[in-house]
């Protein structure tokens, strides 16, 4: 997997999803949006970890800025 996602882009995403987390655990939401939300945020780490994003691969996003992977 080329990486796609820049560092600013990672940053953004960890924050939506702390912001997030932050918002269930203290029930500004709840019920099925917070579940579904709790789920996004858990995309939008793991898509950061790994700095790979399926859709921006599909969309042809790339804001890596790094070094180049074969």
């Amino acid at each position: 997997m080329k990486k796609n996602i820049g560092l600013m882009d990672r940053a953004i995403r960890i924050a939506i999803a702390a912001l997030i987390v932050y918002l269930y655990t203290y029930n500004f939401i709840e019920g099925t949006l917070g579940a579904m939300l709790i789920v996004g945020a858990v995309i939008l780490v793991l898509t950061s970890l790994i700095s790979f994003c399926p859709l921006y691969l599909s969309l042809g996003i790339n804001t890596f800025k790094g070094k180049k992977e074969n």
